[in-house]
């Protein structure tokens, strides 16, 4: 039957779909309690048609991070189910199949669902926006959202879908023989396409671009585990084929699983990675490890390394394109992998082996698998301009054969523990070739979707909720010079852009009315709440929340730094004073002499060794006091801490986190509560105890914005 023979149904919360049916168009502001789903499908043969439809979770007031719910729940058991062009967004998951055979989604966009609220800033990273995708075994990444999330789903089709400005796009666990192509799950903050004991699934011609966070151009490039393709435990025989997934964390990040880390078998294996672009990741281009796969005929480009191939083994990396990264493919342990017919331009290192003299004595795998790294064969490459061909130690039984080498600085540069490294054949010529590989026929395309954004690291600007889009007006602070300048850039798709009203800067330097143009401002000492409202000219426009804007909406900047001084005292606690066990004598300890203190501007550390020379790594304590003066008004007010941590308001406990669970993810790190505060002095007071491990301690104020203040202010800044 067409769509308009269908019978009309209409959204409504708790409605269950048996049989097929158009859905009657309209707009449905539907909320969805956490964890329920709105609508459920359930049955077989059933067609779906949401054309016109548009099912929003959220209301206005609501933040991304706090959205709940799911919107369509196919129900396990059903088969044969086709859902078709509906509009989703709002809600924690869009679509969720369970144990579902046969399954369609098409022509559906599901943007602007859940995602996290990003602390990481211009100038350093926020631990709790690091992400885990290690365990999904009990439905651990539902945690992060999804437009789409398949368990248990076989033969499903999913194609020509937008997931754009949420978390995650296409999350698939258990799920084999599915087919993804032609979707667009770009410009989210963690994973386009992610893969969990999920096999012999065919996806091509996707766009994957800009699934990116932890990064901030030339100050750090930390990725904190995004990707545009994350391929989790156990997954075998996939097809990824003629993707983009550029601008990602990593643009393809395979890793083993934790049955292979504590047994020594299995792996993601046999997977067939052919024809992608995976250039300008902050981190890995690539990155497959503790596996066997097939890498050919991809891009890497201006990524930290190429292909990161650690603890590889009968891996083919063959017929790739590799330029201006720091290493073009580094593997550490590898055994058995083959290297050929790459080209290599203007990598620093072109190709890194090594291992290190001992394993960890305590790790299951290494005492169940042999992990030396010996036995490649390095055949038939390119190189140009590259500073070091090769750079290996640790590493036994290296053949090299047919290798062109020009405009290169250091040819081998070779480090202890080597042995048989054979450059005897390395000048002779050598004509080789391949067979293209039967799996290809599967593919009925032979070329990447096009690029429509700029290129380079230097355009991922990562805002509070995820990388810039370039389709709304933005002011971004690019710099803060060594003078106190701040330099900005003014972006947008297209229109003309001017100055509203300025708070706290002088405005010394204006480029051009229209996109892409600068400020640079001078700021004003002394005055706590800074702002710059610019105000857009041009046509209507979608921001990052899904709202239409046009001409008359306000972009801007805004930095909140109200005068602090905090006092900082350490203590070192044993088990008589352990923070958890014995609170009583824990708290008698922050009263006698600190083994270190001092006097901070600002409360934002993190310590990776030790918090000074001569005092602990771990097992400490901080006590930070300040007083800071505000306006009359609601604050939002949060504290990221590892281990633990209580903050005390004029006297009152506001956040008490003493607990190791808020420890056991990164992202529990973190947190926040309102808190209605009087014009006046306002005394502040954190007790933070670290156990072992990494600690940190990043304090946040900043006034809640007033709902009628409808101005894209994406790069705020808090003073700490």
């Amino acid at each position: 039957a067409s769509a308009q023979d269908l019978p009309l149904i209409t959204p409504k919360k708790g409605l269950t779909i048996n049989s097929s049916g158009r859905l009657t168009p309209g707009i449905y502001q539907l909320s969805s309690e956490e964890g329920q789903p709105l609508i459920q499908v359930s049955g077989e043969n059933i067609q779906l048609d949401f054309t016109g439809v548009i099912l929003k979770g959220n209301t206005d007031q609501q933040r991304p991070d706090e959205f709940e719910g799911i919107a369509i729940k196919i129900m396990p058991g059903s088969k044969n189910i086709q859902i078709k062009n509906a509009h989703i967004n709002g809600y924690k998951i869009a679509i969720l199949a369970d144990s579902v055979a046969g399954l369609s989604i098409q022509h559906c966009d599901l943007s602007f669902n859940y995602r996290q609220h990003l602390k990481s800033n211009l100038d350093r990273e926020d631990i709790s926006d690091w992400m885990s995708y290690h365990k999904n075994d009990q439905d651990e990444w539902m945690r992060y959202g999804a437009g789409i999330y398949l368990r248990k789903c076989k033969s499903a089709k999913i194609a020509v879908n937008t997931v754009t400005n949420g978390q995650c796009g296409l999350m698939m666990t258990l799920s084999d023989s599915v087919t993804v192509s032609d979707n667009n799950f770009s410009f989210n903050s963690g994973v386009g396409i992610g893969l969990y004991r999920s096999s012999y699934n065919l996806i091509y011609h996707n766009r994957v671009d800009w699934n990116v966070r932890g990064y901030s151009h030339g100050k750090y490039k930390r990725g904190q585990d995004s990707a545009g393709f994350l391929v989790f435990e156990q997954c075998n025989h996939n097809i990824f084929a003629f993707n983009s997934a550029t601008h990602s964390g990593d643009g393809f990040f395979l890793w083993a699983g934790q049955y292979t880390m504590d047994t020594g078998e299995g792996g993601c294996n046999d997977n067939f990675v052919y024809g992608n672009d995976f250039s300008y990741a902050p981190t890995n281009g690539v990155e497959v490890t503790f596996s066997r796969n097939l890498i050919m005929k991809n891009v890497m480009r201006d990524c930290d390394h190429g292909i990161w191939g650690g603890y590889s083994y009968e891996s083919d990396f063959t017929d790739n394109d590799f330029a201006f990264n720091r290493i073009g493919i580094a593997i550490e342990h590898g055994q058995n992998n083959n290297i050929a017919l790459n080209r290599f331009l203007y990598d620093k290192t072109a190709i890194k082996l090594w291992s290190r003299e001992q394993q960890p004595a305590d790790w299951k795998y290494a005492q169940l698998r042999d992990t030396k790294s010996k036995n490649y064969w390095i055949a038939v490459n390119q190189f140009t301009a590259t500073e070091t061909v090769y750079d290996i130690m640790g590493t036994d039984t290296v053949a090299f054969s047919g290798n062109l080498k020009m405009a290169h600085t250091t040819a081998l540069k070779l480090g202890d523990r080597t042995n048989d490294i054979d450059t005897s054949r390395e000048d002779d010529p050598l004509d080789m070739d391949y067979v293209p590989d039967e799996r290809l026929k599967k593919i009925p395309v032979t070329k990447r979707p096009i690029h429509e954004y700029p290129k380079g690291k230097d355009n991922i600007r990562m805002t509070q909720w995820g990388p810039y889009n370039f389709n709304y007006p933005l002011l971004w602070l690019k710099q803060i010079d060594s003078a106190g300048i701040y330099h900005f850039e003014v972006l947008g798709s297209i229109g003309n852009w001017k100055i509203k009203n300025i708070t706290g800067f002088e405005i010394t330097e204006k480029g051009a009315d229209s996109f892409p143009s600068f400020l640079v401002a001078k700021p004003i000492p002394n005055i706590v709440f800074k702002e710059i409202k610019l105000e857009y000219e041009g046509d209507v426009f979608i921001d990052q929340f899904g709202k239409v804007g046009s001409s008359g909406s306000l972009f801007g900047y805004e930095r909140y730094q109200p005068q602090q001084n905090w006092k900082l005292q350490w203590f070192s606690w044993n088990e008589e004073t352990d923070p958890t066990t014995n609170q009583d004598t824990f708290m008698q300890l922050l009263s006698s002499t600190p083994i270190h203190y001092g006097t901070f501007d600002k409360l934002d550390f993190t310590w990776w060794g030790a918090i000074g020379k001569n005092l602990p790594v771990d097992s400490f304590a901080t006590v930070a006091t300040t007083t800071i003066e505000t306006e009359a008004g609601v604050y939002d007010i949060g504290i990221t801490a590892d281990d633990y941590v209580k903050v005390y308001v004029d006297g009152k406990l506001l956040i008490d986190a003493w607990d190791p669970k808020y420890t056991a993810l990164d992202e529990l790190t973190h947190h926040r509560r309102l808190l209605e505060l009087s014009k006046g002095a306002h005394d502040i007071k954190v007790i933070h105890a670290e156990r072992t491990g990494i600690a940190t301690l990043m304090f946040y104020i900043h006034p809640q914005k007033k709902q009628e203040e409808k101005i894209i202010f994406q790069q705020k800044i808090t003073n700490y």
